[in-house]
């Protein structure tokens, strides 16, 4: 089974810029249950970076995998982020 098949929500931030992809994320984790998995889609090429520190440095969410793929022209960044309490 695939992370995308075990996905709660999707979140679009594309073309938001930083901060803007890490807030709208933690805002959307705030109204998970624990083991809900959040879908990430952004434009912005640091959102890898920051979406990752972010989970890093944040008790409660595991930020499981950030794959590319390609949005018509441009690269679009998913995030996929569980929430684990």
């Amino acid at each position: 089974m695939s992370i995308e098949t075990d996905v709660t929500e999707t979140l679009d931030v594309k073309g938001a810029s930083c901060p803007m992809p890490v807030v709208k994320t933690k805002q959307a984790v705030d109204d998970l249950a624990p083991g809900d998995v959040l879908e990430v889609l952004a434009t912005d090429s640091g959102s890898t970076s920051d979406i990752d520190g972010w989970a890093n440095g944040t008790d409660g969410v595991e930020l499981l995998e950030q794959t590319e793929r390609d949005g018509g022209g441009e690269t679009v960044y998913v995030h996929y982020v569980q929430v684990t309490e």
